[in-house]
């Protein structure tokens, strides 16, 4: 008697890579912060969950500096969720410490945009983080990924 095999999935097509469009760029973004007490726990660490936050700010002011309104980018149907996330913790941030979060686009495939990310301390080389976080482009009307990054974002993301 043969064992019935499990259920397969079929290979998903709906995440193309589009080799004829890849980006990189080598000069960081920079985004200034301080560990305020609502950062903190009660021995004046920073919590882990903030340095997202931080990240995300710096992505999107990035953005921003390259003329894209995060906001008229989801008017325009469009959503950037992050589906991938990469952290190394180096070294703890302290209430009332002043840090640079540097972000930049690492790279573009299709629709899969990869941003490197380090938040160092403001006036020494020391790392608290670094990390790599990939998002995707969502057409928020129908819930899917999109096919091609919409040409108002890619242009800009050219320019990094």
């Amino acid at each position: 008697m043969s064992q019935a095999q499990p259920p397969q999935l079929s290979p998903t097509r709906e995440i193309e890579l589009d080799n004829s469009f890849r980006a990189t760029t080598e000069k960081w973004f920079e985004y200034s912060i301080t560990a305020h007490p609502h950062h903190t726990d009660y021995g004046g660490i920073v919590w882990h969950g903030n340095y997202l936050t931080w990240m995300e700010e710096a992505r999107v002011e990035c953005l921003r500096s390259l003329g894209i309104n995060y906001a008229n980018l989801v008017s325009l149907g469009c959503d950037l969720p992050v589906i991938e996330i990469n952290l190394r913790y180096h070294q703890s941030m302290k209430m009332g410490d002043r840090a640079i979060v540097k972000t930049r686009m690492n790279e573009i495939q299709g629709v899969r945009i990869h941003w490197d990310y380090q938040i160092t301390a403001e006036e020494t080389p020391l790392i608290y983080v670094s990390g790599r976080v990939t998002l995707v482009g969502i057409d928020r009307e129908k819930g899917k990924i999109m096919r091609q990054l919409p040409p108002l974002l890619k242009d800009a993301l050219v320019k990094l």
